[in-house]
């Protein structure tokens, strides 16, 4: 029996969690399996699966990818079209988190009935090992997210809790970050209960960020998975690469015995929608190669007023073209000429271009023109611009994101603004200075030359980090 033969029998069953952040890296990673005659069951809520069902059918998966619709509990102030995170109003997130955990019965029907050979979760749905050993069906973590911050977690909670000093890896710690963590309250709970792996031990942490924003690290955090991955499949596969993450991934198998298995950076090929954007694209070909900047803050997460205005000024103090994605949550939408400093959008007629909601940001970062991508370093954001050679200047708002953050100054690919190490907020001039010494100035070279040099190491190592995704997956379902 050859490997296609075997491949073709595999069938598993993916179960992202409810953000787009999320769902485009299962989907990509289903098209790669797919593409190896892996058979997919693609599993969220219907207003997910909405999105999919296009991109899907009229190509060569509808029939190697099956979407499956999984129905959460509807509460009054979240119906159905908000069992999602886009869009979502900031306050119902932990409703719909809620929401998530209640749909246990749901998903082990859903189990039950497909009967796959594997189950790949995502970190919300922490019970799924115990349901799938249940049925003896083999499950799998999928983390979206960077190693970085995970091994920093499971150092922080499986050492000394005042020893983040003893991090193998200070070099990932700002002095803002050592402050914030000195004044964090924590709160450890240790639970037996259903919603929790009864094997391992749950954490619960939080603290009030020194921005206006709340960021928070619950128990269905990345490091509580790796947990249960202890119990389950000892592997866990992880949205990255080798080249960036490499000694994270070895310092967390060696200190927890959960082997990461890195996928790439899974970025969605958009170049079959030719008319997406094009208006957008037709402006950037008017610009000179590598004389733009792309700015954006991802799908969910949301610049104060105050932090706008500081991006706005210091786009105008830099003199280099730009493209801005400017979004607001819902229920909170304002005119764009109110968000935005006085007489903004006249002064940078010409060279700068605002853009509501969305823009296709897989095209714009593969456009020539494009020679920075001033972003929030949202992981997806992240490994895209690193695909595409495009470095970064890192403005990150919340959590995962510090960490990222640093990975792209410690991979020589971009550069951070810098901020009040006490209250964390960035100024114009800052802004400005990052953009000009990435774009433009003789200092940016190296971080120039070495975000092209990351980009074609990525690219001639892809199929190798498949080829290994492949064997685990086999050797997990016991064919291998």
């Amino acid at each position: 029996m050859d490997d296609s033969t075997k491949r073709s029998g595999v069938r598993v069953l993916m179960l992202p969690w409810l953000a787009h952040g999320h769902i485009t890296p299962f989907l990509e990673l289903a098209k790669k399996l797919a593409d190896r005659n892996f058979h997919i069951y693609y599993c969220s809520a219907p207003v997910n699966l909405i999105s999919l069902k296009p991109k899907l059918s009229d190509s060569k998966y509808s029939n190697s990818i099956q979407l499956v619709e999984l129905h959460l509990p509807s509460f009054p102030e979240l119906p159905p079209q908000y069992h999602t995170t886009k869009g979502l109003p900031p306050h119902l997130m932990p409703v719909l988190e809620k929401a998530s955990n209640m749909s246990r019965p749901n998903v082990t029907n859903i189990i039950e009935t497909l009967k796959p050979d594997l189950v790949m979760y995502d970190y919300h749905a922490r019970w799924v090992p115990e349901v799938a050993s249940s049925l003896n069906i083999a499950a799998v973590s999928f983390m979206t997210s960077g190693v970085a911050e995970m091994s920093f977690f499971h150092h922080y909670y499986t050492s000394k809790r005042d020893a983040d000093d003893e991090f193998p890896f200070p070099e990932l710690l700002t002095d803002y970050m050592r402050n914030k963590f000195s004044q964090m309250k924590i709160s450890i709970a240790y639970s037996n209960s259903n919603e929790r792996n009864e094997k391992g031990t749950s954490y619960e942490v939080s603290y009030q960020s020194h921005t206006s924003y709340d960021v928070s690290y619950q128990s269905h955090t990345s490091y509580e998975v790796s947990y249960q991955s202890h119990s389950s499949s000892k592997i866990m596969f992880v949205k990255t690469f080798r080249e960036i993450e490499g000694k994270y991934m070895d310092y967390y198998f060696h200190s927890s015995g959960v082997k990461i298995v890195p996928v790439g950076p899974l970025v969605s090929d958009q170049s079959v929608q030719e008319d997406e954007g094009k208006e957008i694209i037709d402006w950037l070909d008017d610009k000179d190669e590598s004389s733009t900047v792309f700015v954006s803050f991802g799908s969910e997460c949301y610049l104060s007023k105050e932090g706008m205005e500081e991006i706005a000024h210091g786009l105008e103090l830099s003199n280099v073209n730009f493209i801005w994605v400017v979004r607001f949550p819902e229920g909170e939408k304002m005119k764009l000429e109110e968000a935005l400093p006085d007489g903004f959008l006249e002064k940078v007629r010409g060279r700068g271009l605002v853009v509501e909601n969305w823009a296709p940001q897989v095209k714009i970062l593969k456009h020539s023109s494009i020679g920075g991508f001033v972003s929030h370093c949202g992981w997806n954001s992240v490994v895209e611009s690193m695909k595409f050679g495009v470095p970064i200047i890192a403005i990150p708002i919340q959590y995962d994101q510090p960490w990222n953050a640093r990975v792209v100054v410690l991979s020589g690919v971009g550069l951070e603004v810098k901020r009040d190490v006490h209250n964390w907020k960035f100024g114009r001039e800052n802004v400005a200075k990052v953009i000009k010494q990435v774009v433009v100035e003789k200092i940016g070279d190296d971080v120039r030359r070495k975000a092209k040099e990351m980009s074609d190491n990525i690219k001639a190592k892809a199929e190798e980090e498949m080829d290994e995704v492949e064997k685990e997956i086999l050797h997990v379902c016991g064919i291998l």
